[in-house]
């Protein structure tokens, strides 16, 4: 009989006082559930997400410390953790001291070493360092290690034999990537397998959420619990984490496999809890079922937890959010209303003379339907007061002494209300209100910079720029459905057309709106960022002359000839969006507020990009002339 408990706990990253003082309560209360052993998730001491705080000294030794207690308090009960390792004789590859991601096993207050590894833990071997991941810039990988003591990285990697009630058990030790090793050349889940046929297999992980990663972790994990005719166990952490520009949740999702790849435990997600199982008759457990939902409510669980803990985190408690009468807005101030009293939420209309009475309206029943604080202030004198100071200002060349003076232009005017709306009147409303305001885009705007700088994309935390607008209306109906049950963002908003209200040609009464063909747009702007291989105009372009393109990009057939009759219409506008996504958008989302991530690819980050312009490639060039010729 060997009782395990799995514990899913939250890790606040760079605290690891109190992530040790959680981990003690949860080994407490192992040994209370008569427990013999209590698995905790990869890093579980410091934090995963911590940038260059793993160049701090004194944070290192504050790590190992507690590392220390835990391992002090294995006393009649057996603990695995991940914590930072530190070899102070040995350094990495930068200089500093040699620091591993590693897998500590410890029993009745010592540790349990693994055979033939030369320290007493296991040492991560797949540093990932893609996405958000940057495990290569800090930590030593068993890879690396083998090479040096030249010897095969296989011979170092072996379980740990641990003895419960007169029984040993092999435990088959993972650390996260060492579990996902598909794209690796190596494989330490196939070496343990084989090498020694483990009894059971632990991976510790802090595994960020992103949409449909869950389902994929599921299926690989049941695969390689089957193939290796042993349990499998998956240990994650809930909570967020973040790498400055953009914000992770980190939902848990433990889970525990049989010896055929069956699952039959599962850890709520985003929910602090410690599951107590015996492994013996884990395939006595009931199958769990994965429950079959929309998008929209993982988006929501997402969402509504991270904007929680990222409100807790940096001491806010107070919110203001522009709202236009529009779907984004709207979304926005419906997702934080489920996460803040209604005494602590101000919603401000800021209409121009642009405003029609439809959306002004619609933005104060938003407000009445959400039960929460609302304002209005009018833009259009201060507006013309600006334009006015501009077009008088009179400009000297100090150089010849002749004199100057600028003309503002309609598309300069339209910038100008965006401006004053943010840098004026809500970033003076969040002063005199005791919050901040919220940046409400999306991320086809952020995609192409359809967006103000210093104006509509200003704010402390961008809730929805990893979002599509298809998602943004997606959430909204499940808002409307089964959040709240009824209708609090309107149905008038969901149904008119999306626009900006700057000028006379976005007049939402006339069905006049936004340049973007979200429909379209949404799908083609997702091919340059979320792709694993992203695409570039030369791929759009094959795919177009294929006659593919709808369907590598996944958008609804007929759509693009609809959009675009002739090919110089196609190319014009692929142009367009892409000079704009290479071009000035990167300025622009380098300024942006950090963004909370749901997909496989969010801005910051997870997508690194440098100031380099548009770049278009001879193939390109070439398709693009032999198309327009024919």
């Amino acid at each position: 009989m060997l009782q395990i408990a799995l514990a899913q706990m939250r890790v606040v990253p760079g605290r690891p006082d109190r992530n040790t003082e959680t981990m003690l309560k949860y080994i407490a209360d192992a040994r209370q559930q008569n427990a013999d052993l209590v698995i905790f998730p990869e890093m579980a001491i410091p934090g995963y997400l911590l940038g260059d705080t793993w160049e701090q000294t004194s944070f290192l030794e504050e790590c190992e410390t507690c590392g220390e207690e835990i391992i002090a308090a294995s006393k009649n009960i057996a603990v695995m953790f991940g914590n930072v390792a530190v070899d102070r004789s040995k350094k990495n590859n930068d200089g500093r001291v040699r620091k591993y991601n590693a897998f500590f096993t410890a029993q009745d207050g010592r540790l349990v070493s693994p055979e033939g590894m030369p320290y007493p833990f296991t040492v991560k071997t797949l540093l990932p360092n893609y996405r958000e991941f940057d495990d290569a810039r800090h930590f030593f990988s068993l890879q690396k290690l083998a090479r040096e003591l030249g010897v095969a990285t296989e011979s170092l990697l072996s379980p740990v034999h641990l003895a419960v009630h007169g029984t040993t058990y092999s435990v088959g030790c993972l650390l996260c990537e060492d579990g996902w090793s598909d794209d690796y050349g190596l494989s330490p889940m196939k070496i343990l397998r084989e090498k020694e046929r483990p009894d059971v297999f632990v991976n510790i992980s802090s595994s960020p959420y992103t949409l449909g990663k869950n389902a994929k972790r599921h299926r690989v994990f049941s695969q390689i619990a089957a193939e290796a005719g042993a349990p499998f166990l998956y240990v994650n952490n809930i909570g967020i984490q973040n790498n400055g520009k953009t914000v992770y949740t980190f939902d848990g999702a433990n889970a525990a496999y049989d010896a055929h790849g069956v699952l039959r435990l599962s850890g709520a997600p985003y929910a602090e809890t410690a599951q107590v199982f015996d492994l013996e008759t884990l395939p006595d457990r009931k199958p769990v079922a994965i429950p079959d939902e929309p998008e929209a409510a993982h988006i929501f669980r997402a969402l509504s937890y991270g904007v929680r803990l990222f409100l807790e985190t940096i001491g806010m408690k107070r919110v203001v959010i522009g709202v236009s009468g529009g779907i984004d807005s709207a979304v926005a101030a419906a997702l934080y209303a489920r996460v803040l009293p209604p005494e602590n939420l101000l919603l401000v209309n800021m209409p121009s003379v642009y405003n029609s009475e439809t959306t002004k309206g619609l933005a104060r029943r938003l407000a009445e339907n959400l039960g929460c604080r609302y304002t209005t202030v009018p833009i259009q004198p201060s507006v013309e007061l600006t334009i006015g100071q501009l077009e008088n200002a009179t400009i000297e060349n100090l150089f010849d002494g002749t004199t100057d003076r600028l003309s503002i232009s309609s598309f300069m005017a339209e910038n100008i209300q965006a401006r004053d709306r943010s840098s004026r009147v809500l970033a003076g409303l969040a002063a005199a209100f005791g919050g901040g305001f919220t940046c409400n885009a999306n991320k086809a705007e952020t995609t192409v910079g359809y967006s103000t700088l210093y104006g509509d994309q200003s704010g402390f935390f961008s809730a929805l720029a990893d979002l599509w607008k298809y998602q943004v209306y997606d959430l909204a109906r499940y808002l409307n459905e089964t959040v709240y049950k009824r209708e609090v963002i309107p149905q008038e908003t969901i149904d008119i057309v999306p626009s900006a209200e700057l000028s006379d040609a976005q007049d939402v009464d006339k069905g006049q709106g936004d340049p973007l063909i979200y429909p379209y747009h949404d799908f083609l702007f997702r091919s340059f960022v979320e792709r694993w291989q992203k695409a570039t105009p030369q791929d759009i372009l094959e795919w177009y002359a294929d006659g593919t393109l709808e369907k590598e990009i996944g958008c609804a057939p007929g759509l693009v000839r609809n959009h675009f009759p002739t090919p110089k219409s196609f190319i014009d506008d692929l142009e367009r969006w892409w000079n704009q996504f290479s071009g000035l958008a990167v300025a622009k989302r380098i300024q942006a507020p950090p963004i909370l991530a749901v997909s496989r690819r969010a801005f910051g980050f997870d997508h690194r990009e440098s100031q380099n312009g548009p770049y278009y490639t001879k193939k390109y060039k070439a398709l693009k002339t032999k198309i327009l010729g024919e």
